[in-house]
């Protein structure tokens, strides 16, 4: 198992400027590789990854002798990056490759393990020399590369370490899960977490910031200050987003052996123009990402139920569906006299977890049937301690 840990630097003004050459030149290296495959590959030829960078490497010295400046590092491994990049693309696994732009991508290159060294609270980087890092590494195993990139005109360090494989502890318990805008997440115990919608919060202060920077002159000092100051915005806000999720994430795969989701069409509701910036802020696909990694990690499994499935519409206990429900009921009825929840007001988000995790341990065979009608639970033999 790969794991990676997150460091922030803290450089001086003149390593400023060599973190900043050896993006340059990862970048351009990368443009430069990507319009030459595109080359060969429009006249016929049949271009790698290992030939690109053989032929660069033949005519750098002549006509790019500033790339030498910086770590060899951050000129050879793109030619790595954009052959692993279009066998994804061949496979149908990812778009076509695109050119980096100087405004728009994020800095970044690759350091190999032999090319830094770790120490107290710092890293050793080839031509540059100790670097101070904002703590020491976490986890402990070989060190198999890092990747020094710039967000919000910061610089980090993300170090892979492999580690052994943990040791899965077998937890008997499962869990439906219903997520949502009003609650993010909503159990088939009753818990619900509360979507705390950190874009919508700190909307106002990213208006006024975004103001600030467009009314400054192109290209001055206070332009650029207040570009730094909707960047850093733009991060906080991604870093209270990511750690709500970790920890949600993480106390759900510590406690669940099964976990039953929905899966979304998210490409589809971002379509919607009066939901679209809730759902993003709401971030259900990392939700589920996440889910799924730390899950599969404990030696769990995340169980997807199909999108069409009714579990809003229908009753958990009997297997009523309401036909014509909305989005403006947020209690479910049922209507079926046969049920023992008859006319019983249940909340919606947790009516649909129940069934969520019905249908998820009918998927994996752990119940030999879903309730369909009968006004009981007799029929229903459940495997598992459902939570």
């Amino acid at each position: 198992m790969i794991r990676a840990h997150k460091i922030r630097l803290h450089p001086t003004k003149e390593q400023h400027v060599y973190l900043a050459k050896a993006a340059g030149v990862a970048r351009f290296v990368w443009n430069w590789a990507l319009a030459e495959w595109n080359r060969q590959y429009e006249a016929g030829e049949k271009p790698t990854a290992l030939k690109l960078k053989k032929h660069f490497n033949e005519i750098r010295r002549e006509q790019f002798p500033w790339t030498w400046e910086v770590t060899k590092n951050a000129s050879d491994q793109p030619f790595l990056d954009l052959g692993k990049a279009f066998t994804a693309f061949f496979e149908g696994k990812a778009c076509h490759p695109k050119f980096k732009s100087k405004k728009r991508s994020k800095p970044s290159f690759y350091l190999a393990n032999d090319q830094f060294e770790l120490g107290d609270h710092r890293i050793w980087v080839p031509k540059l020399g100790w670097v101070n890092m904002a703590e020491n590494l976490r986890f402990a195993g070989k060190v198999t590369g890092a990747r020094i990139t710039k967000t919000a005109d910061w610089w980090f360090v993300s170090i892979q370490v492999e580690m052994p494989d943990e040791i899965p502890v077998k937890k008997r318990a499962a869990v439906g899960i219903d997520v949502g805008l009003n609650r993010l997440v909503t159990l088939s115990t009753g818990e619900g977490v509360e979507n705390q919608a950190f874009l919508k919060t700190a909307l106002g202060k990213l208006r006024r910031a975004n103001k600030r920077l467009h009314r400054r002159k192109p290209g001055s000092n206070n332009r650029e200050q207040a570009r730094r100051q909707v960047a850093r915005l733009h991060y906080r806000i991604a870093c209270l987003r990511e750690d709500a999720l970790q920890k949600l994430t993480t106390r759900l795969a510590d406690s669940y052996g099964i976990v039953g989701v929905e899966t979304l069409n998210l490409k589809g509701l971002l379509k919607n123009r009066r939901l679209a910036r809730s759902f993003s802020d709401a971030s259900l696909g990392a939700l589920r990402r996440l889910l799924e990694v730390k899950v599969a990690q404990r030696g769990g499994q995340v169980i997807k139920v199909g999108r069409f499935f009714p579990s809003s519409k229908t009753c958990h206990c009997c297997g009523w569906k309401w036909e014509d429900m909305t989005l403006k009921d947020r209690v479910f009825v049922c209507q079926n006299p046969s049920c023992p929840y008859y006319q019983f007001p249940q909340d919606r988000d947790h009516n649909a977890a129940q069934n969520v995790l019905r249908e998820a341990l009918r998927l994996i065979g752990l119940i030999d049937q879903v309730a369909t009608g009968t006004g009981s639970d007799d029929g229903v033999n459940l495997a598992v301690d459902a939570g």
